[in-house]
């Protein structure tokens, strides 16, 4: 590993960063021009929320598509050209290989295909409840997705293996499949729970890739490293205009696919044991989300005042801007944790 590779990931952040900042203005104005707008739950199927958000309707979503078309970008444009030019700086600045970065990025690409046509029949309330996909039409897709991927591990990079920190690689066999999609699928739905305030998403989402970006790093996955830090620097663009009060919002499209991604990026580092440490606001949030589904089936009442649990705090009164700053705080650290772990381990372990 050569001092090229730290200066590779950091130029790659900067120009998603600088990349996903200029063409910002052509999105939004499609945004805009086209009303490709929120559509805020009403009043009889979830009453807190409405109360607590009808300002925000109208303001455009498929904000998502800064973050996802800036990584494939990217990736396609230095294949490119390191492939037509004899420029070798290009070449070194390709991140984009079959066996860390064609994966995570193809999946991406494809669960945020299908977030951007969930998104648009939400917008034109084309469909059920209001518009978009049912939730059982949502998981069939997304569990196809994550079952293309588990294959992928399993029968073309012959993983059938999990590690637990400290302790070593335990070999599953076919298990391995089933948990996959299972972690993908949670991990997808965990992150689009929590795209439910402005900027709250997208920061959790930084602290987590950015933490992977350096256990894959340590790890001398340096193309997986880079797609994380092309993937962060494009967040930092989106929540320039995300936070209080957002320009848009990620949509589907954004916070289903770098769902999916960041599984996938767990699953390659082999730290998926660590991703309910990096990402426990995403925990946090989706237990809140089925504790209140069986509390009131069970008991019959409430046991939060709304969810996900960000509404909760929300309905108490909390404001909006607090709660997204005391949660990235709390995934800032959350995510040292992880990475901590998985440097003792790598240290320790071995």
């Amino acid at each position: 590993m050569d001092n090229f590779s730290i200066i590779k990931i950091f130029i790659l952040t900067a120009l998603s960063f600088s990349v996903a900042m200029l063409w910002t203005p052509l999105l939004t104005h499609f945004l805009y021009k086209y009303k490709i707008k929120k559509q805020i739950r009403d009043e009889k199927s979830a009453p807190v929320m409405s109360a607590l958000h009808k300002t925000k309707s109208g303001t455009p979503t498929m904000g998502g598509l800064l973050i996802w078309v800036t990584v494939l970008f990217l990736a396609v444009l230095f294949l490119f050209l390191g492939e037509i030019t004899d420029w070798g700086i290009f070449a070194k600045l390709n991140f984009l290989t079959r066996g860390q970065t064609l994966l995570p990025l193809g999946a991406l690409v494809a669960s945020a295909i299908v977030g951007f046509f969930d998104d648009y029949l939400n917008v034109k309330k084309i469909g059920p409840c209001g518009g978009g996909l049912r939730m059982r039409h949502r998981i069939l897709i997304y569990t196809l997705i994550a079952t293309v991927g588990a294959w992928w591990f399993y029968f073309k990079l012959d993983w059938d293996f999990i590690h637990i920190p400290f302790l070593g690689n335990f070999e599953i066999g076919w298990w391995y499949l089933p948990i996959f999609i299972f972690i993908i699928v949670a991990t997808s739905f965990s992150v689009n729970e929590s795209d439910g305030l402005d900027g709250l998403a997208g920061g959790l989402l930084l602290a987590s890739f950015a933490s992977f970006g350096v256990i894959a790093f340590s790890q001398g996955k340096i193309e997986l490293a880079s797609f994380c830090g092309v993937i962060v620097g494009a967040l930092l663009a989106f929540l320039w205009f995300n936070i209080n009060p957002a320009r848009f919002f990620m949509g589907d499209t954004g916070a289903m696919s770098l769902g999916v991604t960041l599984g996938i990026v767990a699953m390659l580092t082999n730290s998926v044991l660590l991703l309910p440490i990096i990402g426990f606001i995403f925990v946090l949030e989706s237990m809140s989300v089925i504790l209140q589904v069986l509390s009131k089936k069970i008991r019959g009442k409430k046991l939060f005042l709304s969810t996900p649990i960000h509404h909760h705090f929300e309905a108490k009164g909390w404001k909006e801007p607090k709660i997204v700053m005391r949660f990235w705080v709390i995934s800032g650290v959350t995510a040292v944790i992880g990475l901590i772990i998985s440097l003792m381990d790598q240290t320790w372990g071995r």
